[in-house]
Formats: C-alpha cells, sequence, structure tokens
C-alpha cells in the first residue's frame, strides 16, 4: 500500500484489463495492467478484483496511489464488469482461458470471423461457430455449455465479490451446488467449508458474518466448535479435551465460553461429536469428532476379537518343523536367517495378528521373502498393502509379488454410501495379509482395514515406529505397540551388506541420539556447511542441477529429490520450488504454460497431489510430472506412476509443486538421492524422528546442507509431540465402555 495522492482521492477509472500479472487465489488481490478508455498507454490496477478476466471493460472506483517501489497505481475499491466493445477487446476476452474450449489461436479464428458481433452469436446462437473453419460441432457445443456455465458463475461471482472470495473459490462452489450456489451460500455458508475443497471455516464465517450472521448465532457456533475439533484432528489429534476446546473456540469465535458450552452441547446431542467423560486414563475428559471415536473403537474390538479368535488358515505352521522348514528357506537363499529373523517369520504365521519392526538394513524384507516362500510352498495364499501408491510400488519391487493401496485392495468405490467394496460383509480372501509403511496408517483407514479382515486370517503390520506419525489422525502403529496386546518382534540387527551403507549406520546413530558421522571414506552421506539461509538455498539447487549429476549420473528430474523440515522460508518448500523449477525446468517457446494465481505451471513440471481425490484415484503425497497442458480445453495431463490423470483448471489448487516437498509429505517415498536443508532457523521443527524419516528415504545418497548445531539441534530432540489418541487405552481396557451417546459395539 503507498501514499494516496491527496489531489486524485475516490475517481472513476474505465478502460479495458489488458493482462494479469499477479493474484492471489486465497485473497482475490490482484495486480493488472489496464488500458484507460482513449488511451494507449497502460496503467497498473491493484485490489480485491476477483472475477476479473483479460479483454473485459470495466468501470473502476478507487484512488491514485505512490508505492514507494512500484509507483503509481490506482487502488481499486469497487468495480463493475462490461462485456467488451472492440475486436482486439473480444480476442483478448475470449483467448484468455476465459471459457473452455476457446484458446488464443480460436478466438482469433472466430473473432475474425464474426468481429462485433462475436459475443452476440455465441451467446445467441453459437451452433453458428461451426462456419468458422476448424471448428465442428463438438467444440461448439463445448462452447455453448461453457459459456453458459461462465455466465452462470459470473452471477454468482457478483453476489459473492463483495464476501471476498475468490474467482477460483467461486468456480468451485458453483460446480458443487450449480444452480443452487447462491441459495447454498445465503441460507447454510458453513456448509462450504464441509462441502468445497479450499474453503476453510474462515472463509466460510466471512461471508456468513458479511451476510448478517450474528455473533453467537447457533449456526456459527457450533461450525465453529466442528472446526476447533477438525484442527486438532488435522493436527494428528483423534480427540480434544473440553477445556481446551472451548478455550480455543471462545478465541476463534470472539464470545464468551459459556455460549461455546451450550454449542457443544447441541454438536454432542447430534452426535457429531462425542464426549467421554473424564476417567483415570482421560482426567480431563474427551470430546471425538464422531468418525474418530467410531473407528478407534472399531480398530480396538476387531483386533482383540482377531487376536482371541479360535479359526486359523495357517494352524498347519502351530506344528510345523521349523529347523526344516528353515534349512529347506536357506537352501533357496544366499543368506540364512537370523533368529530374531526366524522369530519374525514363527510369530507370523503362527499369531493371528502381529507387528514387525525395525529401522533401515534390519531384513524386514527378507522376512517378508521368506515367509511368501512359506506361505507358496504349503498353498497358501498372502495379500500385499501399504498406504500410499509409492510404497505399494516400491513393496512390490522388494518382494517381487504384486503390491496395492489400500484403497485399491479395499475396493474404493468413490460416492457410494459404502465407501469399500471389501468390508466385514465381503471380506478379504487371503490367509495372510501385509501391510507394509504401517507408520502411515492413520485411525480411520485401519478402521476400513480391519473390518475387510475375517476371522482366521493373520495380518502382519510392518513399520518402523520411530518414523514421524501418520498424515491423518492417529498414532496407530506407536499405540500398538504401547499396548503391548499385539505380539512383537523387534529387529535391531543391521546386517553385514547394509555395514558399508553410512546412510543406514547414520540413520541408526540418529536414532540412537547419536550425531551422524561424516568421513571422507563416505560415498553416501555428505554435508555442506552454509549457515546463511539464502546462499543454502542457492547451493541446494546447485548440488540437484551439477553436482551430484556430474559425480553420480543421477537425474535431477527423476531421482534426485529435496526434503524440507519447514514450508516458509529461503529454504522452506516454496521458495525452493520456485529456485529449483527456474532452474530446472525454465521457460521456453516448446514448453506449454499458464499461471494459475501466482504460479507458473509447465510442461514437465514435478507436482504432488495435496488431498485424496478417490473418483480419480489420487491421493494425498502421490507425485507425477506434467505432461501436457491443452490451453484451448483448460486441462492439464500429469502423469503420475503410469497413469495419465487429467485437471480442470479450477482443480489446480490440488496440485503443488514438488521439485521440494516437505519431510512429512514424503513418508513412504523412497528416491535414488535426497537433499536435506537442516538450519537453526527450522528450530521449531527440528526433531529426531523428523531428520531419522529425511535421510531413510534415500537409497543412494543423502546430502545435508545448513548447520552443524542445526543437525545437533535435531538428533537431541526426542520430544516427540504427543497425539491425543485412545487406541492403546481401549486395548488394554482403561477406557470407558460408555459414553453420553453410546453406539452399538464393532461387529465382525
Amino acid at each position: 500500500m503507498g501514499r494516496v495522492d491527496p489531489p486524485d482521492r475516490t475517481q472513476t477509472l474505465e478502460g479495458t484489463l489488458e493482462r494479469i500479472t499477479f493474484q492471489n487465489d486465497e485473497t482475490g488481490y490482484t495486480v493488472a495492467r489496464l488500458i484507460p478508455r482513449g488511451k494507449t498507454h497502460e496503467v497498473t490496477i491493484i485490489g480485491a478484483l476477483a472475477g476479473l478476466n483479460v479483454g473485459e471493460a470495466v468501470r473502476l472506483r478507487g484512488a491514485w496511489v505512490t508505492h514507494p517501489k512500484h509507483g503509481r497505481q490506482f487502488e481499486v475499491s469497487s468495480y463493475q464488469v462490461e462485456l467488451p466493445a472492440t475486436i482486439e477487446g473480444i480476442r483478448k476476452y475470449l483467448g484468455s482461458g476465459l471459457v473452455k474450449g476457446i484458446g488464443p489461436a480460436n478466438a482469433t479464428r472466430i473473432v475474425d470471423y464474426f468481429g462485433l458481433r462475436t459475443l452476440e452469436v455465441i451467446e445467441s446462437d453459437a451452433s453458428r461457430l461451426q462456419e468458422v473453419p476448424g471448428i465442428g460441432p463438438k467444440r461448439a457445443a463445448g462452447v455453448a455449455r461453457a459459456w453458459e456455465e461462465q455466465r452462470q458463475i459470473k452471477e454468482i461471482m457478483l453476489f459473492l465479490q463483495s464476501n471476498g472470495v475468490s474467482a477460483t473459490l467461486a468456480v468451485k462452489i458453483y460446480k458443487q451446488y450449480g444452480d443452487q450456489a447462491a441459495t447454498v451460500v445465503r441460507t447454510s455458508p458453513y456448509r462450504l467449508a464441509k462441502d468445497v475443497y479450499g474453503i476453510g471455516f474462515k472463509t466460510a464465517d466471512k461471508i456468513a458474518r458479511q451476510m448478517g450472521m450474528a455473533a453467537d448465532a447457533p449456526q456459527r457456533l457450533e461450525a465453529g466448535l466442528l472446526y476447533a475439533l477438525g484442527k486438532d484432528s488435522d493436527a494428528g489429534h483423534c480427540y480434544g479435551t473440553r477445556p481446551a476446546l472451548l478455550a480455543e473456540a471462545s478465541r476463534l469465535l470472539e464470545v464468551e465460553p459459556a455460549a461455546c458450552e451450550v454449542a457443544l452441547a447441541a454438536i454432542v446431542d447430534a452426535e457429531e461429536a462425542i464426549e467421554i467423560p473424564p476417567v483415570e486414563a482421560f482426567p480431563e475428559g474427551a470430546i471425538y469428532l464422531a468418525p474418530f471415536h467410531f473407528a478407534e473403537q472399531g480398530v480396538a474390538n476387531k483386533l482383540n476379537q482377531l487376536l482371541a479368535s479360535k479359526r486359523d488358515r495357517l494352524a498347519l505352521f502351530q506344528t510345523l518343523d521349523w529347523e526344516a522348514a528353515f534349512g529347506w528357506e536357506a537352501t533357496r537363499k544366499p543368506i540364512r536367517l537370523t533368529q530374531e529373523q526366524q522369530d519374525g517369520v514363527k510369530m507370523a504365521l503362527t499369531e493371528r495378528v502381529s507387528i514387525l519392526t525395525g529401522g533401515p538394513g534390519t531384513g524386514k524384507s527378507t522376512i517378508m521373502d521368506s515367509l511368501i516362500d512359506l506361505l507358496a510352498a504349503k498353498g497358501k495364499t498372502v495379500l500385499l498393502a501399504a498406504p500410499t501408491g509409492r510404497a505399494a510400488k516400491r513393496l512390490s519391487e522388494t518382494t517381487g509379488k504384486p503390491a496395492k493401496t489400500i484403497h485399491r485392495l479395499l475396493e474404493f468405490r468413490p460416492g457410494q454410501a459404502a465407501q469399500f467394496a471389501r468390508d466385514a460383509t465381503d471380506p478379504l480372501d487371503a490367509d495372510l495379509v501385509i501391510v507394509d509403511e504401517a507408520s502411515m496408517i492413520d485411525i480411520l483407514l485401519m478402521n476400513h482395514l480391519l473390518k475387510a479382515i475375517e476371522a482366521g486370517t493373520h495380518l502382519l503390520i510392518v513399520g518402523d515406529a520411530d518414523q514421524l506419525p501418520s498424515v491423518g489422525a492417529g498414532n496407530v502403529l506407536r499405540d500398538l505397540i504401547d499396548s503391548g496386546v499385539v505380539p512383537l518382534v523387534r529387529l535391531q540387527t543391521i546386517f553385514r551388506q547394509s555395514e558399508t551403507s553410512t546412510i543406514v549406520l547414520n540413520a541408526h546413530r540418529i536414532n540412537r541420539g547419536e550425531l551422524p558421522l561424516f568421513t571422507r571414506e563416505s560415498t553416501d552421506f555428505y554435508f555442506f556447511k552454509q549457515p546463511e539461509p539464502e546462499a543454502a538455498a542457492d547451493l541446494i539447487v546447485d548440488i540437484v542441477a551439477h553436482r551430484v549429476p556430474d559425480r553420480f549420473g543421477l537425474n535431477p528430474a527423476t531421482d534426485i529429490q529435496v526434503l524440507c523440515p519447514i514450508h516458509r522460508g529461503p529454504c522452506g518448500v516454496a521458495a525452493l520450488n520456485l529456485k529449483l523449477q527456474q532452474r530446472l525446468n525454465p521457460a521456453a517457446p516448446e514448453r506449454a504454460a499458464l499461471t494459475h494465481g501466482s504460479r507458473v505451471v509447465r510442461v514437465g513440471d514435478h507436482v504432488m497431489q495435496v488431498r485424496n481425490d478417490y473418483d480419480r484415484q489420487v491421493f494425498n503425497g502421490d507425485m507425477g510430472t506434467v505432461t501436457t497442458i491443452d490451453l484451448e480445453d483448460q486441462i492439464v495431463t500429469v502423469d503420475i506412476d503410469g497413469a495419465s490423470i487429467a485437471y480442470e483448471i479450477s482443480q489446480l489448487d490440488e496440485l503443488v509443486h514438488a521439485f521440494a516437498v516437505s519431510i512429512h509429505k514424503a513418508q513412504g517415498s523412497e528416491f535414488p538421492a535426497v537433499i536435506v536443508p537442516m538450519l537453526t532457523q527450522h528450530y521449531m521443527m527440528l526433531q529426531r524422528n523428523l531428520l531419522y524419516t529425511a535421510i531413510t528415504r534415500a537409497r543412494q545418497l543423502v546430502v545435508l546442507v545448513g548447520d552443524r548445531r542445526a543437525i545437533a539441534i535435531a538428533v537431541h530432540n526426542n520430544q516427540i509431540v504427543r497425539r491425543n489418541t485412545g487406541l492403546a487405552a481401549r486395548l488394554t481396557g482403561r477406557f470407558p465402555t460408555t459414553s453420553r451417546r453410546p453406539r452399538a459395539p464393532y461387529a465382525a
């Protein structure tokens, strides 16, 4: 914001929007260039201009300001939009990507043919577009549909403009509710936070308040409490406590705690939340969002049922001659199982549910190989699964057997009442189910998985309990281990073939609270000292683009992954993605690109999906490469693990650049090389399990860049943030059997 020039205060400016140079999707704040009416030069306009499109004629109200760096700008307080009235304006308007099916080339052809009557023709009889060479019936019909949709979006935009809703979110609101969009926004604004990805409680609350919603309206208070509980689950907690929840809701809503008490009683009575009274295991009580309560309850009940079941599809292994079996296995493999590995095999085949845990290089994959061999020899079946596509692919590569994501194993069906085809009514048909990377499994997914395991089927849960916990709510693997209810084998021996790997040795050193070793003899673990954040960022870019490829022959586009402790700052995810994109995939005439908000997306960009999209079967954390950008149809195509996934422009906020990603997002993935910035400015996130998870993502090479002090902070900080979960208490009988709104126990 600059200084307002007093003589020019509150003026009207009319003209045609020439181009948009910046737009924040969340706030609608826009920097654009405008050609004033009757002039030939451009001026800069700034303000909340959501919904404006290149080529539109606008009437702006505002004031001229002088920015100390950017000079004179027109700061807009309000505006009106008119359709363009000149040939050039119409051409830019249609070619801006506003109307799906019309890109710059088709816009030029259409305007050259119809001239000033172009918009009238599209509005009244779009079939006439077929008169234009190169435009057939299918595209003409598509343009007609897109024009009608855009017209309706424009009407919604006019309604939402005063409430600060961005153009991107207006499109999403329209796609969610169609012609009912304005009605929903007026009558049930908090539905937006539940139904529309990208709209949270704060945005919905802003809309509601500006439309006159009272601060103490029950609808608002209840939505605020559910939002506060949702924030707890986003942080990994299965429940919140009454004092903390009421304090947070009171602060968020700016009302007295007593008002929140009444609203809390209402959502508990409606069974949207479940309240557990204070007991020894929960001295402050517990308030769950209903899905997490019933998921925890379901997991605990089903595990106890499976452990106590008298049915056993692998009963023959109870009397197996194990010495002969392991001797036979030794003739098939170049290595002989150690005693703890043999214990792991025995456990999986004789216990209904069991856990196998251990760090890198301790032989988890070797045990799974032996299990598969012994099961095949006895004519028994096994299913392999992991939480993510990358983890499933890696499991398949290490075992040589097909593996699926848990969602695909359970035959997920988006949009149906019963989300998974495989459940208690149609369980998985297998003698043993092995689930790898179990530290990533949240409580909701674990509940769905256990529903599909019938009594008698064995379940082996494999994972590294010292890694970061799941992104979703819960701490399932850790809770199962801490409960002591599920049989466990913990692998601790590092095998000879791993002893030459400094990555493996340093992973175990870090896990023991010891500093990693940096030796001249190491060929896979390096440290570059650069404590200044900006200089460290430049060094990381050089390492990725030149040093690692030149020395190790790795491809920076496919083999090298930057993993960051934080999102912000010079060495955060956002800044490094921008620098790495500019170096690894710069603008080029042959490389199609588009601007989405303030981001530029190009063919060749490395990207990551950041939400579960069950319709298209792509999930949070899936990575891929942009392969095509169709400006005419406004479609971006991304190759994700060999599948070609299409994104409309309005769906691009589901993708982020992934030249650099957070360590949390890298869980379950493995890369040939990882580069990790470690700086003291990251101190809020520097924890032992974070660094441990980062370096165990690498197969061949780890490079740490930054400050040795930051590494020491991380190694010595083992104060893992506690998650509010009740699973261990439920498994051991320390959880109350009733709540204020009891439900029937889980039925197998």
